[in-house]
């Protein structure tokens, strides 16, 4: 019998060879495909698209002679305020 059996056969140096070529396999599509699902993972929290967003709004304002920034958030001529009492 053999005493190094890994279960791939009853021959001893096909045993190993199979064994190793299984584990070459494994660890190769592991990688392989690994990489490809941290490649393709999506963008969480939103980082990349607001950078992206964030330089379309600044060209679109820079375009307009708008300031970068303003302390309103909502055009104050479009917001319905109450009655001054």
């Amino acid at each position: 019998q053999n005493p190094d059996y890994h279960g791939f056969s009853s021959d001893a140096e096909a045993d190993v060879l199979n064994m190793r070529a299984a584990f070459l396999a494994g660890v190769s599509i592991t990688i392989v495909l690994g990489s490809v699902f941290v490649h393709y993972l999506p963008d969480y929290g939103l980082q990349q698209w607001a950078r992206r967003e964030a330089e379309i709004q600044v060209r679109e304002r820079e375009r307009r002679g708008l300031p970068l920034l303003t302390s309103d958030y909502y055009d104050p001529k479009r917001l319905p305020l109450p009655p001054l009492e």
